[in-house]
């Protein structure tokens, strides 16, 4: 989780975001209380006041966090400029690879989170059916029908929710393997090499074997 800078010495907003987001994504929202989290940073409860009102504030504050940062750079890199249909996908597996882009640890506490929480549930929702638009979108910009370009991007969303929810363990290098197959899956169509090469040296893996 890219929230705080350890270098900086001051009990600080983001060292608080850390350590919330830790016990987040480790025992659940429930965990998410003061004064364990200060004992764990080792300050003191006062301290906490200085940069939030109160533990609903906290929360908030993580709820946003993931809201710019899952749902936000995921629409960002959908959105990004591709010449065809397999860099757009390329794009958008650049979330899977890279957890500063999207955060899959945080995505599964955030929806365990909504389970229990029906607001959050709405901002779920919400989340969802932008990430959905832009997978969308990604079709759409490349002759799909709209019908078939929902249906890919409902494919694509439920792998990744499935990827999330069951906690898959993978190698980088066997992720990177499989992600050409995905893309033909996805689109139908299979990636060339070139289009592969482009995709693989842009993260500094190599050509594939």
């Amino acid at each position: 989780m890219n929230i705080v800078d350890p270098s900086r010495p001051s009990a600080t907003e983001d060292i608080w975001l850390k350590a919330a987001y830790d016990v987040l994504t480790e025992s659940g929202v429930e965990a998410v209380k003061i004064m364990p989290l200060a004992k764990r940073l080792g300050l003191t409860r006062t301290s906490f006041y200085w940069h939030f009102k109160d533990r609903e504030a906290l929360l908030e504050a993580m709820i946003r966090y993931w809201e710019d940062t899952n749902t936000g750079n995921l629409v960002t890199r959908c959105e990004a400029y591709a010449e065809n249909i397999f860099e757009a996908i390329f794009n958008l597996f650049d979330c899977w690879l890279d957890d500063t882009l999207f955060d899959s640890r945080l995505d599964l506490a955030i929806r365990n989170w909504a389970r229990n929480d029906p607001a959050l549930q709405i901002r779920l929702d919400q989340a969802d059916a932008r990430r959905k638009e832009a997978m969308e979108g990604i079709f759409l910009r490349f002759g799909f029908d709209p019908a078939e370009a929902e249906i890919r991007a409902l494919t694509m969303i439920y792998t990744q929710i499935g990827y999330i929810s069951m906690q898959v363990t993978e190698s980088r290098a066997q992720r990177f393997a499989r992600m050409p197959g995905y893309v033909e899956v996805f689109t139908g169509q299979k990636p060339t090499d070139a289009d592969i090469e482009r995709f693989v040296s842009r993260h500094a893996m190599g050509a594939l074997a």
